[in-house]
């Protein structure tokens, strides 16, 4: 212990204070909980009565990839700001970080902890000076440390560290997310590891299972990527948010028998030819594009992150995040495919938490596709080519979501793509780079809209992050326009053309649904059952995934159907190629608020509207 106070006491821990940018209108307790860590200011100061003890010290002896541990802690001069901090590397004092300008000379921690917990939050602490709290790690490729701090988290002073804690193998691999590829017939795998190429081979092993099972499992080597923090593009996710993302290594199973369950399970082939593996896993082939079957789907922005400790929920930072999970876990056998339409795990600029992010909702990613959306914590960085010039990403300016996770797009730098689903097809547009009339992504869509063939594919769906349709947001309804600036000019046209069934966007954390709509006017007066020609489009605002809750205009537009301000997400049913249920389910319960269908013939989805079809002749 003398070694490590001599060492501590060499350096003067700081960790820069970084108040990220949150989405606009977003109230105070949306701020990054650990953005509220005001180290720089922290001095070490080492207190003989002061410990931190955990245990087990190693973790995952059963190849488990969570595990919980007991931190017991204690001093003689117990304060209600005291705080134990949870910091990955063990080591977190090594090494140098780039200096910001505005602290010129002092000495920089190169990394922000990945979680804490008050010591308070034991019994007893204020009066016996001492506690114990638990705290749930995952395995993210290095060991961990516990410190004490007092002073709270403006003016820290650390006064005891504990022993390293590790996983048996952290380099193992873990956390699969499965997304559906460029055609119907292939599903892509991508895991985190600490395995670079140059020291084992990535693959998945895969096959067929039921009556007629692949007699041998087949083995697809994967990609590797990773990226590093010259790749940020500003602070804090240059600076005091960087951890190192490991190797993110993506594979690909092609030519899947539609509708057949499979099994997989990746593995790194070390040099010696043992073989690490991951736990296994199965998953459902989609269906093929115009299959007639029940096909089901989730859709949900917003979502965010939250420790099932309770670390950094202090903040209430994204309140209602585990119960969307929890309730898409427990219902895994009533859904096929997920849309998470941006804004994920709401890291701004601390990479630690994009890992845990993926341990979260890896119940879900492991056994279903899972496609993600680009959303202003993805991407938005000033100077960095997006259409919005604010900080909401922290630095990430979209580096760890486009490496992390895999989307079908043909520049993964541009996020929009589409999916083919069986009866669906989906333009997933990115609402964070120009979508206006004579930009690459508007005929993007405009391609996507078009090419479709609703005799097999009648359900025609668009997705982005922001709202670029319709909501009834308080800031919108300020600004007077109920949508982004500059959102539906140049869309509105193709989804009337092209008869959009329905559109989805996040960023506004709450539920709303529109009536039919174009340019602002209601064009049926159906409101729960829909049918005859597509003469407008039904906008829905699903942004409650998780985060903080948006507040509604008091007074409601004629257009506005339902709104809802809670936690949800929405599914889809498509029963056949006449038949769809619209169901949007609350978080809480995963009952049904909300709810219509649409029950049309194909010549219905052909009928001319208004604006719909290009002039006519009478000529024989």
């Amino acid at each position: 212990m003398a070694a490590a106070a001599a060492k501590l006491s060499v350096v003067l821990v700081t960790v820069l204070a970084m108040v990220a940018a949150v989405a606009r209108a977003a109230p105070a307790e949306g701020i990054q909980p650990l953005s509220k860590i005001a180290i720089h200011k922290a001095t070490v100061d080492l207190h003989v009565s002061a410990f931190v003890r955990a245990t087990p010290a190693l973790l995952g002896d059963q190849e488990e990839d969570t595990s919980w541990v007991t931190v017991k802690y204690g001093w003689d001069n117990p304060s209600a700001d005291d705080w134990i901090a949870v910091f990955s590397p063990a080591d977190f004092v090594s090494g140098s970080c780039p200096n910001p300008a505005r602290y010129p000379g002092e000495p920089l921690l190169c990394t922000a902890p990945i979680k804490y917990q008050y010591a308070n939050y034991s019994e007893n602490y204020m009066n016996r000076g001492k506690g114990a709290i638990r705290f749930q790690l995952i395995n993210q490729r290095s060991d961990f440390s516990f410190v004490l701090f007092t002073g709270g988290l403006e003016n820290p002073r650390l006064v005891a560290v504990s022993k390293q804690v590790a996983f048996k193998n952290p380099k193992a691999p873990v956390f699969p997310r499965l997304a559906q590829g460029k055609s119907h017939d292939e599903m892509t795998v991508t895991w985190t590891s600490g395995y670079d190429i140059g020291e084992a081979y990535p693959f998945v092993e895969w096959g067929m299972v039921g009556k007629n099972p692949t007699p041998t499992p087949r083995r697809t080597p994967a990609g590797t990527l990773t990226f590093s923090r010259g790749s940020m593009c500003g602070e804090p996710a240059r600076t005091v948010g960087w951890r190192d993302p490991g190797f993110i290594h993506t594979a690909f199973m092609r030519d899947l028998w539609p509708n057949k369950d499979y099994i997989y399970k990746v593995g790194h082939e070390l040099l010696d030819g043992t073989v690490v593996w991951g736990k296994p896993y199965s998953f459902r082939a989609p269906p093929t594009p115009g299959q007639n079957s029940l096909q089901r789907i989730i859709v949900f922005g917003d979502m965010g992150k939250a420790e099932r400790d309770g670390s950094n929920e202090f903040a209430n930072y994204q309140p209602g995040s585990l119960n969307t999970t929890d309730t898409l876990i427990r219902d895994l056998e009533n859904y096929d495919i997920v849309f998470h339409i941006g804004d994920m795990p709401y890291a701004n600029g601390y990479l630690s938490q994009w890992d845990q992010f993926t341990a979260q909702v890896a119940p879900i990613s492991s056994r279903k596709p899972y496609m993600i959306a680009s959303g202003n914590h993805e991407r938005d960085w000033p100077n960095t080519g997006g259409f919005f010039d604010v900080k909401d990403s922290g630095g990430e300016c979209g580096v760890p979501a486009e490496t992390m996770y895999y989307y079908p797009a043909e520049n993964r730098a541009n996020f929009w793509y589409k999916v083919d689903y069986g009866m669906f097809r989906f333009c997933v547009a990115d609402s964070e780079h120009d979508w206006r009339e004579g930009t690459p992504q508007y005929r993007f869509i405009e391609e996507c809209l078009s090419t479709v063939d609703r005799k097999h594919q009648p359900w025609l769906v668009f997705v982005a992050h922001r709202v670029l349709g319709y909501s009834s947001n308080s800031w919108y309804a300020d600004q007077g326009s109920f949508e982004e600036p500059e959102g539906r000019e140049s869309l509105q046209k193709l989804w009337q053309r092209y008869r959009v069934d329905v559109t989805f966007f996040g960023h506004v954390h709450n539920y709303e649904r529109t009536c039919r709509l174009y340019q602002s006017q209601c064009v049926s007066g159906e409101r729960n059952r829909f049918s005859g020609p597509v003469n407008g489009t039904i906008f829905v605002v699903a942004g409650g995934g998780g985060s903080h809750l948006s507040d509604y205009t008091t007074a409601i537009p004629k257009w506005s159907v339902f709104r809802d301000r809670d936690y949800g997400f929405v599914k889809l049913t498509a029963f056949n190629q006449s038949s769809l249920l619209f169901e949007y389910k609350k978080s809480r319960d995963g009952k049904v608020y909300d709810s219509f269908t649409v029950d049309r013939d194909y010549r219905d989805v052909l009928s001319c509207v208004h604006d719909s079809c290009f002039p006519t002749t009478l000529a024989t």
